[in-house]
């Protein structure tokens, strides 16, 4: 009777962890548009910071993600249970601080260089004269872990929604698995990329003449001339990003509008020739623009609630 009971349970376990698996395999799959956007955005947020500091402001950033991963899973459990109809407000406010977030860094930059050119005699740097270097990455890192928090979300809800007709206990488990391989995913990722320099350096200055030698230090330069243009177009990447993820969320989020840029969609596919592939790219250029929209308006009622508070 007990070894009958065992191995019941025994089975119970496999069903339960096979589930887990297919419905973690199908979230994957659903949130691998989310994990680029996630990938190109905070490869972005800890651009700028000093050679040696790069890879602890990176584990300092997945420390803050799987923290983040700490509150957003609970709270998904707790809305899925008792207010499923929250999910989609939730979103799009995280969707509008995302496209706030996108807009403030086009603004600041556009700030910047304007005073670039009317100072142009300055040789100190805004970095040098405004902060110190732990100021800074500080401030690096809480603006990464923000946006990660966001991100987060969106990859929860996906997965929330995949896995909704499931039990709560492979909700939950499908869930954590998720949360884990993204967070690792994506910042193992981004050391890897921002040290890419490092890398190139290290293959560039091997010794010897074997074939093996010489590839090495070809790799070595090559990913040495690519590491600063690719740095920069992440930079580019991530603030375009944050629009297509966040006007995305609104679209979806504003049926009307969804609806419009799907229509636009299906007259682009059926054109001949380029149609297919124009299909794939108008709707989170549309996204984007919504985004850019959303952005400037969420900062200039800001920045007008900031001057009323004085």
């Amino acid at each position: 009777m007990a070894g009958a009971s065992l191995l019941t349970l025994l089975d119970d376990i496999a069903s339960i962890l096979d589930d887990i698996a297919v419905m973690s395999k199908v979230a994957a799959k659903k949130t691998a548009g989310v994990l680029g956007d996630d990938l190109a955005l905070n490869a972005q947020q800890v651009t700028g910071v000093s050679a040696d500091r790069e890879l602890p402001v990176v584990w300092a950033v997945a420390l803050g993600s799987f923290r983040n991963k700490l509150i957003l899973v609970p709270a998904a459990m707790l809305i899925s249970a008792f207010i499923p109809w929250a999910v989609t407000p939730l979103l799009m406010f995280g969707g509008l601080f995302l496209c706030y977030e996108g807009f403030e860094k086009l603004h600041h930059s556009y700030q910047h260089l304007k005073d670039k050119q009317q100072h142009q005699h300055t040789t100190e740097t805004p970095l040098a004269q405004h902060t110190d270097l732990a100021t800074y990455e500080a401030e690096k890192v809480k603006g990464a872990i923000r946006t990660d928090f966001v991100l987060s979300a969106e990859i929860i809800a996906i997965t929330l929604g995949v896995v909704a007709d499931m039990p709560l206990s492979t909700q939950f488990f499908t869930l954590a698995v998720i949360s884990m391989v993204m967070t690792i995913g994506v910042y193992g990722l981004v050391a890897a990329i921002v040290k890419m320099d490092d890398a190139g350096l290290y293959l560039s200055q091997r010794q010897g003449q074997t074939l093996m030698m010489q590839l090495n230090r070809k790799l070595g330069f090559a990913l040495l001339n690519a590491a600063p243009l690719l740095m920069k177009s992440l930079s580019i990447i991530g603030t375009a990003a944050m629009f297509m993820v966040g006007g995305g969320i609104l679209t979806h989020g504003i049926h009307r509008i969804g609806e419009q840029i799907h229509l636009v969609q299906q007259a682009v596919d059926s054109l001949a020739m380029i149609g297919p592939l124009l299909g794939l790219v108008v709707p989170s250029i549309l996204n984007g623009l919504v985004g850019v929209l959303a952005g400037a308006i969420a900062v200039v009622a800001m920045a007008g609630i900031t001057r009323l508070r004085g």
